[in-house]
């Protein structure tokens, strides 16, 4: 059988690159399409229908009302009506009507169904990698579908026959083999660490810490690993703040990334990649186990770690906690001094990551750290920020060069917002977020700054 040549008529910035035989193989996946490749497709899906009965719900009950079809920020930025969240799951769910429904086993198209075809293949491999799986459709679906959901299962079942991106797989792959994302060895993460001891005792004058694998410590913080050699103010930032506070902490060499590239492709990959996290703070000892900030980590972490990989009974409590949550608590607590107009110069407005606010609820802790540690704080329309935010236009393994289109134009409902602001400091705890922003703001000419939470708060503290 020829394989399918995919996606010969995609705009350029829209696709990503095809992972390779050996890349697919490394992870326990296919290496690449097989001559029975529909069977094994249709297969898979028939097992995710059974596995998940959300997923089977969500192939029935939506009726095409198209209330989510411009809250979609991918859909709003291209004006592709195939990114219109009804029409992308309709892509998966014609296939399902067709094969997993009496009407369409017996009637085929008259019931609205299709065969899985190459064409068919193609349009999965376009557009539901033009998906950040965002949620904002699903804030607004009068059925409460979670389009997301449907995404990650198109993608599960293209991963299950040989079909994946280069970009996600080789994260994934860096992160088992190393433990992050960014592929950093043991040796240079304890060297990233002590550099950063030196920069803060040049700032400070103080022996500030930035332990590695330290077994007894209070907390193991799992930090995005963007934050050791990109993010190093919000890694200072972490130090300052645990050092002020009288806790000890320590990161792990094994587990040194917070970030779960699994949620992007399946729930194999992200148990897998949750379970060295919990493998490490069992090693070490730890009480307490923090994410730093990044968005889908805390998503990962706090809706699948203890499900897929738990009892978390060795924790006190028995769960993972956000990094902004703790330094909100400690700030209630009075553990914390601060001179605020350390920041003084700033207007600064605040960015909700996807995963953070409509899927993890963490809403309010960013923001009273932000009006305590800065003079000038300003919100975005409130249609656009806590649930409702737009996304960033780069999660969900869309951080890539070859998507770059895709990326700029999922990125313009949140740059309008972020204008009327007035703001000169863009803050949020997310590192894909702050990867992607500073691209946009110069693609758009936008004169502001990314920064982190936890960045602003490490300047506002005093020791």
């Amino acid at each position: 059988m020829k394989i399918p040549q995919l996606h010969p008529d995609a705009a350029v910035g829209t696709l990503p690159h095809r992972a390779k035989n050996d890349l697919m193989v490394s992870l326990g996946l296919a290496p690449e399409l097989p001559p029975d490749w529909r069977a094994k497709a249709l297969r898979r899906f028939d097992e995710l229908l059974h596995q998940r009965r959300s997923l089977a719900l969500y192939m029935d009950i939506c009726v095409r009302c198209g209330a989510c079809a411009d809250k979609c920020p991918f859909f709003l930025g291209t004006g592709d009506p195939k990114n219109m969240p009804v029409a992308r799951a309709e892509l998966l769910r014609k296939v399902y009507r067709r094969h997993f429904t009496a009407a369409g086993r017996a009637s085929g198209h008259l019931a609205a169904g299709e065969e899985l075809t190459d064409t068919v293949l193609n349009e999965w491999f376009t557009y539901f990698y033009q998906c950040s799986e965002c949620r904002r459709c699903a804030e607004f679906c009068p059925f409460g579908v979670d389009t997301a959901e449907i995404t990650m299962a198109a993608r599960e079942i293209m991963a299950s026959i040989g079909l994946a991106p280069k970009y996600v797989t080789e994260v994934l792959k860096k992160a088992h083999e190393v433990g992050n994302n960014i592929g950093i060895p043991e040796a240079a993460w304890i060297d990233g660490c002590q550099f950063l001891e030196e920069e803060l005792k040049a700032q400070t004058g103080q022996d500030i810490k930035v332990p590695v694998n330290q077994a007894g410590a209070e907390v193991l913080l799992v930090p995005p690993s963007a934050d050791l050699f990109v993010n190093t103010d919000t890694m200072m930032g972490y130090a300052l703040m645990f050092h002020a506070a009288g806790i000890s902490w320590t990161t792990s060499s094994y587990a040194s990334e917070a970030g779960n590239f699994g949620l992007f492709l399946n729930y194999e990959q992200l148990k897998k990649i949750n379970l060295r996290i919990v493998d490490a703070a069992r090693q070490l000892g730890v009480k307490r186990l923090v994410m730093g900030e990044c968005g889908h980590a805390w998503r990962a972490a706090q809706a699948f770690m203890d499900t897929l990989n738990g009892p978390l009974d060795f924790l006190e409590p028995p769960c993972p906690e956000h990094i902004c949550e703790l330094a909100a608590r400690l700030l209630r607590a009075g553990r914390l001094k601060l001179n605020r107009s350390a920041n003084d110069g700033l207007v600064v407005t605040y960015h909700d990551p996807c995963n953070l606010a409509r899927g993890g609820g963490l809403m309010e802790e960013p923001r009273e750290i932000l009006r305590a540690v800065v003079n000038d704080f300003r919100e975005m329309p409130a249609d656009t920020i806590r649930e409702k935010t737009f996304c960033c236009g780069a999660g969900a393994g869309l951080l890539t060069e070859e998507l770059m289109a895709t990326r700029m134009n999922g990125v313009k409902p949140r740059l309008e917002a972020f204008r009327t602001s007035g703001a000169t400091h863009l803050a949020t705890p997310c590192a894909i977020c702050k990867a992607q922003f500073p691209v946009a703001f110069k693609h758009y000419a936008i004169n502001a700054q990314v920064v982190g939470v936890m960045d602003l708060l490490g300047k506002a503290l005093v020791l």
